[in-house]
């Protein structure tokens, strides 16, 4: 009768601990998605891109199917049916559906997973206003890219304020699930030690793979969570610093500003358009790509290379001198000349319009200097491309004039 009793007691435990780390591993799935729904949507905020809109579709499915579950289980009588095809929309394992139904359906009232299932239910407003508003930002670009700026402002802080608002219910999901499966196990321990010590130490080996499983798990996404956070700041295609993260780097570079000179490089390329209309978008990616690996050579450790949009790119040189600016972007701007591009058995000349702006003054706002660095680099392509132009903060321009094209005269 032990034996039988310490099965019984043992199948039970797997059970209700296996349901718990499915909702555990559920949980991670749908946080995961939903902060991929806030990054595609934001992206789509910038972009326009369809493309954008639809990962942001697909990632919502996920944690929509598992509330539609949530509703079909607290319904009466309860839609088993429901409730597994959300479980399995929202991206669950098909044999763990049967236990998360199970749990839900005779635990729902035991303390812990009763907070858990709050925490959970605190989301769908949420939810709902992140689905809204994927539909009001398509709505907006329905007419073309959103110019205002502080529109934009406002519509990616009020996507950051949800990703927070998600993450914080989440990790309270989560941390409610960890409490109440250690305090699962340590009853069922205790009672385990009573009916037989050897079946205790199979126990006791079976809850140390749940926790490396468990640690396994977290160690993943955190993985995971510092990928989407690389992803945030850096070009998917180039790999470079995007322009987020540029300008973030910016306003911090000139708050110390007084410590030194700040040099500020924006560079446009002159045949980007060229290479697109000839030879297609992935002629120019290949383009993108080696022109960023150009920029970053002889790079110093502090300096920083963003691919800003586009064939845009920009450069922070902070503790550089104007003199030491203007001659790296003339660096720049010669290797760019030198370089070919070649496209099947097609080669393309790459020149530079390259704006270079100095700055001294700690009272500088970030506007402020990009707006400098961008009106140079657009004197420069309005003087005839191919030229390094600074602004120096006074109403007269210093050019550098461009210089021939020796390199590639001798190879034509």
């Amino acid at each position: 009768m032990v034996v039988v009793l310490q099965a019984t007691i043992a199948g039970f435990s797997l059970e209700v601990m296996s349901s718990v780390r499915a909702y555990v591993a559920g949980e991670a799935m749908w946080s995961r998605s939903q902060k991929n729904a806030v990054y595609f949507l934001n992206l789509y905020l910038h972009s326009g891109e369809a493309s954008q809109f639809a990962h942001y579709q697909a990632s919502l499915a996920v944690p929509i199917g598992d509330e539609f579950a949530r509703w079909a289980l607290e319904r009466d009588p309860v839609d088993v049916e429901a409730a597994r095809v959300g479980f399995l929309q929202g991206g669950n394992h098909p044999d763990d559906v049967p236990g998360l139904i199970w749990l839900f359906r005779y635990f729902s009232r035991v303390s812990f997973l009763q907070e858990a299932i709050h925490e959970w239910a605190a989301t769908d407003p949420m939810l709902l206003e992140l689905s809204v508003f994927g539909e009001v930002i398509r709505s907006e670009l329905a007419h073309g890219p959103i110019e205002d700026r502080d529109r934009l402002r406002l519509l990616s802080s009020r996507l950051s304020e949800l990703n927070t608002q998600f993450t914080v219910h989440a990790k309270r999901f989560s941390t409610v699930l960890g409490e109440g499966s250690r305090a699962i196990k340590v009853t069922l321990t205790c009672i385990n030690i009573v009916a037989a010590a050897t079946l205790i130490l199979l126990l006791i080996w079976h809850t140390r793979r749940l926790m490396l499983q468990r640690q396994a798990f977290e160690d993943a996404l955190h993985a995971e969570k510092e990928r989407l956070a690389w992803q945030a700041s850096h070009d998917w295609l180039t790999g470079l610093s995007n322009r987020r993260a540029f300008e973030g780097r910016l306003q911090s570079v000139l708050d110390t500003t007084a410590a030194g000179s700040l040099g500020l490089i924006l560079l446009d390329l002159d045949q980007f358009k060229s290479v697109n209309d000839t030879c297609g978008h992935l002629a120019g990616d290949r383009l993108l790509c080696q022109v960023s690996r150009l920029l970053q050579q002889d790079r110093g450790p502090h300096d920083l290379v963003a691919r800003l949009g586009g064939d845009e790119f920009g450069l922070i040189l902070p503790q550089c001198s104007p003199s030491t600016t203007v001659d790296i972007a003339e660096r720049l701007r010669r290797s760019l000349e030198l370089f070919t591009f070649a496209w099947d058995d097609r080669c393309f000349a790459v020149t530079a319009s390259i704006g270079v702006t100095c700055i001294a003054d700690g009272n500088t706002t970030l506007e402020d200097a990009m707006r400098r660095a961008d009106a140079a680099c657009y004197r420069a392509k309005e003087k005839g491309r191919n030229r390094v132009q600074v602004d120096n903060g006074r109403p007269d321009v210093v050019v550098v004039a461009a210089r021939p094209r020796e390199a590639v005269a001798a190879r034509g």
